[in-house]
């Protein structure tokens, strides 16, 4: 129910047609959630640092042709950029990667380990209203009534289903 909400919410914000991004979203929508449930599960039986640990390294063989290609093909014009990086902005990096990603998500392992995927998971739909909130706290950007009815109407269906009994 609260998929169907965030897609319908998607849709209505898209002019009621999906367009190639929202197909690229819903791809990595379901490689996330196929990662999810799969971290979830090792978790239980490596615990969160080591989920986390060897998902970047198996991760590492894919990702790294990617980001080369990415950062020195000429048509992406990227390597003078990395070249001119200041300080400031690698530090920035480092600080993403070790706090925002390693430690963020092995607490995220070890909460879907206790939790269960299905119960813990629902929090991820929360996550696009979250981002929105806090732009029209911190930053001003405005916020519509549909926007805040959909987020209501999906808080309303995690509460519910966080009540719910999950059978493992």
């Amino acid at each position: 129910v609260g998929s169907v909400l965030v897609v319908s919410f998607a849709l209505l914000q898209g002019a009621g047609a999906l367009h190639r991004a929202d197909w690229l979203l819903f791809a990595a929508m379901v490689t996330g959630a196929l990662g999810y449930a799969t971290g979830g599960k090792l978790s239980r039986e490596l615990g969160g640092t080591q989920t986390i640990a060897w998902a970047l390294v198996i991760s590492l063989p894919v990702l790294l042709p990617m980001v080369g290609a990415l950062a020195w093909l000429p048509s992406t014009h990227q390597a003078d950029a990395l070249a001119h990086a200041s300080a400031r902005a690698w530090v920035g990096l480092a600080y993403v990667s070790a706090f925002s990603m390693f430690i963020g998500f092995l607490f995220w392992y070890s909460g879907l380990a206790a939790g269960g995927v299905a119960r813990v998971g629902q929090i991820q739909l929360l996550q696009p209203f979250m981002t929105l909130i806090g732009g029209w706290l911190l930053l001003g950007e405005s916020l519509d009534a549909p926007t805040v009815l959909f987020a209501l109407a999906v808080i309303a269906v995690v509460g519910i289903g966080r009540r719910t009994s999950v059978r493992r």
